[in-house]
């Protein structure tokens, strides 16, 4: 077997065991969201902020964090008050659904409404990689380069919303906002993107709505995974994406479907 085709029969494998765990955590109500971006993003603060809001609303979340060593994120989370697990890939450059699956088993609360999945840092391989989410969400720090989305086209196509991070600094990094939201309408037109800044809050009550109230069009559609030049294609027909697609990013989070009891 060649190279190319090993690594189809295992993001088919992937894959097959994604839609299931998909469907197992949907029916318990489950909105699972997956969180990529690049080392340094911000995202685990930003995580943090989300699980303390959900936490001092009332709303039932937990959260697992991905790294390669240690146990640093997770105790960082886990000062929110939510329930978090740590993930410890051993090497490996991304999670894979069996990972997020065995973790899972025995441990999360019955009445759990969102569980975040704070990605290993790295844009490249945990966008090919489909972990059972329902909404996968691509984050940026303004310190990054407007170019970012260009340069990796399938973690940010694939994504539902697309978060700003570290807004503070936009101004001393020099940050073009209007080329970077062009730039991820090239490879995701019509994605809502939301600004954020864990210092000052900005943004965490929007990140949240966005997933409690996620729209029924999304819930239970796969991510996209890349095709052959880089680019995404759906899991299953494009008809069926392209509605799942369009629907997603016709509503704001205030307007979307209302969230599931």
């Amino acid at each position: 077997m060649c190279e190319a085709d090993l690594r189809q029969a295992v993001l088919a494998k992937n894959d097959d065991l994604a839609a299931r765990l998909r469907d197992d955590l949907a029916r318990q109500g489950v909105t699972v969201v997956n969180l990529l971006s690049s080392p340094g993003s911000g995202k685990t603060e930003l995580l943090g902020r989300v699980l303390a809001r959900a936490v001092e609303r009332g709303v039932p979340v937990a959260a697992l964090t991905a790294d390669l060593a240690t146990e640093n994120d997770a105790v960082r989370l886990a000062r929110s008050g939510a329930p978090v697990q740590q993930l410890l890939t051993d090497g490996l450059c991304h999670l894979e659904a069996a990972q997020v699956r065995d973790r899972l088993t025995g441990w999360l609360p019955e009445d759990t409404r969102a569980l975040f999945v704070e990605n290993v840092g790295n844009l490249v391989c945990p966008a090919s990689y489909d972990l059972g989410e329902t909404l996968r969400i691509a984050l940026m720090a303004v310190t990054e380069g407007e170019d970012k989305p260009l340069k990796y086209p399938t973690a940010f196509g694939s994504a539902h919303l697309v978060v700003i991070t570290k807004t503070d600094l936009a101004e001393p990094a020099g940050f073009d906002e209007d080329a970077f939201r062009a730039n991820v309408h090239r490879v995701n037109p019509g994605v809502e993107i939301v600004r954020s800044c864990a210092r000052s809050g900005d943004g965490v009550d929007t990140l949240l709505e966005y997933v409690l109230a996620a729209p029924d069009a999304v819930l239970h559609q796969p991510p996209l995974a890349p095709g052959p030049h880089g680019h995404g294609h759906s899991h299953g027909p494009d008809a069926a994406h392209s509605h799942a697609h369009d629907a997603a990013h016709s509503h704001s989070p205030a307007t979307a479907a209302a969230p599931r009891s």
